[in-house]
């Protein structure tokens, strides 16, 4: 793996303390910002992965809307109420 230099300007108070704060963790600067972009881009990588699995899970249910694979809303009620009156009467015979 090569590898490239990465400079930026940071306040001297704030490098002073960072400094500081990554030798009690017996860390160099340089450790713990590899570290961070590591940290940075898996967390992009995740986050965008979520959002194309987000967007498919959509667009399957807009597909499926669209072809007429849909349940009616009184059904959905039906489901409901049968599925609270079975946790219902689990919750009462256990009761008992």
């Amino acid at each position: 793996m090569s590898e490239a230099t990465f400079t930026f300007r940071v306040d001297d108070a704030l490098k002073a303390e960072f400094a500081q704060a990554a030798k009690a963790k017996d860390r160099t600067g340089a450790q713990l910002l590899r570290d961070f972009m590591r940290d940075f881009v898996r967390e992009q990588q995740e986050a965008a992965a979520h959002d194309a699995w987000f967007r498919r899970e959509v667009q399957a249910g807009i597909d499926a809307a669209n072809a007429g694979d849909v349940i009616s809303a009184d059904e959905v009620e039906a489901e409901a109420a049968a599925w609270r009156a079975e946790t219902q009467r689990k919750l009462t015979g256990s009761a008992s």
